[in-house]
């Protein structure tokens, strides 16, 4: 199966990153994976696969989906070909139709180990179901096989030492193949 994420394995079909190097027996990550770990204290609060869109979304360990301040959504959509552009176009103009005061700005883009990639930042002021800002930080790869987005989202304003983990976070964020030398997958632990 192509389009994997590299963290979700026992439940989907990848291994949690950061769960790694925590067993003894090692693995060989096979085909195009998305390698992303979850942040210290979160814990995957729902998974979904329906059609070609695989959602995981994480929170805090201490929240709720229906009471969440952070969150992390990644989604892999299968055998999609959009570009980074073209998605954070579409993202913006639905965020704007939802959040009237709302802006997008775009971080960065380029390519990673041959992939093109888009960060950027949508912000509401005041998101009008909650009445709190919302913040949320995307991180788009193009994929061969798949198209890959990391979200992550603050019911807050954030501090500039939490934008700066925030992009730490993101830039961390990769895709792998291993049936492309130099896009190669780590050998993992299991």
């Amino acid at each position: 199966m192509c389009g994997q994420i590299a963290f979700l394995r026992p439940l989907i079909a990848g291994v949690l990153a950061s769960l790694l190097l925590t067993g003894s027996a090692s693995a060989q990550l096979v085909n195009e994976n998305l390698l992303v770990g979850l942040p210290s204290g979160f814990k995957v609060a729902f998974q979904n696969r329906k059609n070609n869109v695989q959602m995981t979304e994480a929170i805090s360990s201490n929240e709720t989906l229906q009471n969440w301040t952070e969150m992390v959504t990644i989604q892999i959509f299968f055998e999609r070909k959009d570009t980074p552009d073209q998605f954070s176009s579409r993202i913006e103009q639905r965020w704007r139709a939802v959040c009237t005061d709302g802006r997008g700005d775009e971080i960065t883009k380029g390519a990673e180990k041959g992939y093109p990639f888009a960060i950027f930042v949508l912000s509401c002021p005041e998101n009008p179901k909650t009445g709190k800002p919302e913040i949320t930080w995307f991180k788009v790869v193009q994929g061969n096989d798949s198209f890959y987005v990391v979200q992550r989202a603050f019911k807050y304003m954030l501090s500039k030492e939490q934008v700066t983990q925030t992009m730490r976070y993101l830039g961390a964020v990769t895709v792998c193949d291993s049936r492309i030398a130099d896009r190669s997958c780590p050998v993992t632990r299991r």
